[in-house]
């Protein structure tokens, strides 16, 4: 099992580095995992991260590339609602990265 240290905390993580339990999610924890990741986090990001965790809420399931841009484009506009825009944000992997950073389950169809 892997950890991260987080204002003292021993956050754990699984192998792929997602956290185990999703309450331990805070916005600190996002900066150092995304520090993990060799990610600065810059609005345009939290943006989509504070989106992520309202499509979780609502629909129980971190989304898949597909649905993410889908649910992006219809919540911010299709100027952030495409596949250029979170590739570029989230390192050509978004929704599984962007999951990660926002503290949600790997999406059940990535590697």
């Amino acid at each position: 099992m892997n950890t991260l240290c987080v204002d003292g905390r021993a956050i754990a993580l699984d192998q792929d580095g997602f956290l185990l339990d999703l309450q331990d999610w805070n916005e600190a924890v996002a900066q150092a995992l995304a520090e993990r990741e060799g990610l600065a986090l810059e609005a345009e990001h939290w943006e989509i991260l504070r989106l992520l965790r309202e499509f979780h809420a609502e629909f129980q399931l971190s989304p898949a590339t597909r649905p993410l841009i889908k649910y992006t484009a219809l919540k911010l506009g299709p100027e952030k609602g495409n596949s250029l825009h979170l590739n570029r944000l989230f390192k050509g992997t978004p929704a599984k990265l962007a999951a990660k950073l926002a503290g949600l389950p790997k999406p059940s169809n990535c590697l």
